[in-house]
């Protein structure tokens, strides 16, 4: 057996209100609407991948999710053009890593990261 894909399910009332943040900042596209579930969608092919953690690094919280890009200051751009305030960062980290923390219209904690 193998896992073909690990889907993120975040819990939102009214699913349609991060609709701006996924698709106008970071640049998704949705995929599915039923109503009750939007699942948004890249075009990248992507590694499975799960991570545990006690700390988000650097002596920062977990973040909810990890969205890596392949353009941090075009990233950094969308999210200050939408005045999103950062809660972290920009910062370049000593595991290779370039990223900023901000929060989505749930409140959820995301981690936007390029590796360098």
């Amino acid at each position: 057996m193998n896992v073909k894909r690990i889907v993120a399910n975040l819990r939102a009332t009214e699913p349609s209100e991060v609709d701006d943040f996924y698709r106008n900042v970071l640049g998704l596209e949705l995929a599915m609407d039923h109503g009750w579930i939007r699942t948004y969608t890249g075009s990248s092919k992507m590694v499975v991948q799960v991570s545990f953690a006690s700390e988000g690094g650097s002596g920062t919280p977990v973040p909810d999710l990890s969205i890596e890009v392949d353009d941090l200051d075009e990233a950094l751009r969308r999210v200050q053009s939408a005045r999103i305030p950062l809660e972290y960062g920009p910062a370049t980290e000593p595991w290779g890593v370039r990223r900023f923390y901000v929060k989505d219209p749930l409140g959820k904690l995301i981690n936007i990261l390029q590796h360098q």
